[in-house]
């Protein structure tokens, strides 16, 4: 059997990136981008390393204590790595390092230096600029190493130093760069939007009375791992009344006959996030209740994906979607009055309390203005966002038929916006109501 090729980005993307960036940066400019530090989940147990997203942007390199630096127009090495030295003794112990060899050979960087070094080379580097391009907030420790450099060259300006005239913002250069999608990372976010729907297909199968929310959240945390994929955030799976809270984390009821179970939860892979929601009835087949809520939230789901594409802005989805679940409600009864005027008047919120999508990429809420100049954004090729309309009935809602009880529904798709409207990478995750109860019976 042939082994499936692994997806990846292309050492020559990252070196694009790179380009990108200092042509935007100019040749009086020095970029300064660290790695994510190491986290520490109890004593001496760390987490799981995760690379700074900006940092893995610009490099693919995936280790800590690094530091990047992009200096355009620098004739000896526009793009240095500082990063760990080989030590024998300690990959015994914590795995394999590139070292500065392997962070030219492999990674692209025009030289690179142990990362002990940096604070003897790093500020002679800076001294040579205008402008320091850096993101202040993202990790305070290097914040005040930062601080420290600069300090210390603004210190020598009267003995004939040189001090950087301006520290710019990173982010607000690289995260509209990140905004964009190119093709090979929308094939990665296929990938990850195709390992996610097949966890759900997986949960929708195994469901059943009896069993426990964690057990479910098994099955698709084994989906991930069978993948080589990794939870893109802690899976939310609530049955019954746990479905009616937006961020539920425990994960630990029964499941009972008769309940609706809402699992919100995508994987990484590649550094690239999926974020699927779907929802169904824990034995099965709806009930009349249950479909009925369920029908007005797949149509308002639907008619916000309509509104994804070029031209559109930001809100269109999200206003399209309101329109849908409250004309929706008012014929259920759940709202009084004339639709309009209650869209207008924000009633919808009672059941409807959350936006309708956000940007989605190396980050589950990715990085990207929503607004420019104070309009909402307009939807260009590339940009990938998600689509997650709900109505949510808690138990005991005044004024609300007690056989809508605990009733909590979410369709969350991952949409690609494409030249011609919108590609829905999760569409192999069934969300019919007939598709999703064939599903379940073929468990």
């Amino acid at each position: 059997m042939p082994v499936k090729k692994r997806k990846s980005v292309h050492k020559d993307e990252f070196a694009r990136r790179r380009n990108q960036l200092a042509r935007i940066m100019g040749r009086d400019a020095i970029a300064i981008v660290p790695a994510a530090p190491v986290q520490m989940r109890n004593n001496d147990v760390e987490y799981a390393y995760r690379q700074d997203s900006d940092f893995f942007y610009l490099t693919g390199f995936g280790e800590p204590e690094a530091v990047a630096i992009l200096m355009p127009g620098r004739v000896p090495a526009e793009y240095i790595l500082f990063v760990r030295e080989r030590d024998p003794a300690r990959e015994t112990w914590d795995g394999r390092r590139a070292g500065p060899e392997g962070a030219t050979r492999n990674y692209g960087a025009d030289d690179a230096f142990p990362i002990a070094d940096m604070d003897d080379i790093l500020p002679g580097l800076i001294e040579s600029r205008a402008k320091v391009y850096y993101t202040m907030g993202a990790y305070p420790e290097f914040d005040q190493r930062m601080i420290g450099w600069v300090n210390g060259l603004r210190a020598q300006v009267r003995q004939g130093g040189h001090s950087p005239l301006e520290i710019v913002a990173l982010e607000h250069v690289l995260h509209d760069m990140r905004l964009y999608k190119s093709s090979a990372e929308l094939d990665l976010m296929r990938e990850s939007a195709r390992i996610a729907s097949r966890a759900h297909v997986r949960a929708m199968r195994r469901c059943r009375p009896g069993l426990n929310e964690f057990e479910i959240m098994a099955e698709l945390i084994h989906e991930f791992r069978s993948s080589n994929a990794d939870t893109s955030y802690e899976p939310i799976v609530g049955g019954g009344a746990n479905s009616c809270i937006l961020h539920y984390r425990e994960n630990d009821q029964p499941l009972n006959d008769g309940d609706l179970l809402l699992i919100d939860a995508g994987c990484e892979y590649q550094c690239y996030a999926s974020d699927i929601t779907r929802t169904f009835p824990v034995n099965g087949r709806f009930s009349a209740e249950q479909r009925a809520v369920y029908e007005i939230v797949l149509e308002a789901n639907l008619a916000a994906i309509e509104k994804v594409r070029p031209g559109n802005h930001w809100n269109d989805p999200h206003d399209a979607a309101v329109r849908g679940v409250t004309q929706g409600l008012v014929r259920l009864g759940l709202l009084k009055g004339r639709a309009a005027a209650l869209q207008r008047a924000g009633a919808y919120r009672r059941f409807f309390m959350h936006r309708t999508g956000h940007w989605l990429g190396m980050d589950v809420h990715d990085v990207g203005d929503y607004k420019v100049g104070g309009e909402w954004r307009v939807f260009e090729p590339g940009m990938v966002l998600t689509i997650e309309p709900g109505i949510y009935i808690p138990a005991g809602l005044r004024g609300v038929p007690r056989r809508f009880g605990n009733i909590g529904i979410r369709i969350e798709d991952d949409v690609a916006v494409t030249r011609r409207g919108a590609e829905v990478l999760t569409a192999q995750a069934p969300k019919d109501v007939d598709a999703i109860e064939a599903a379940m019976a073929r468990g």
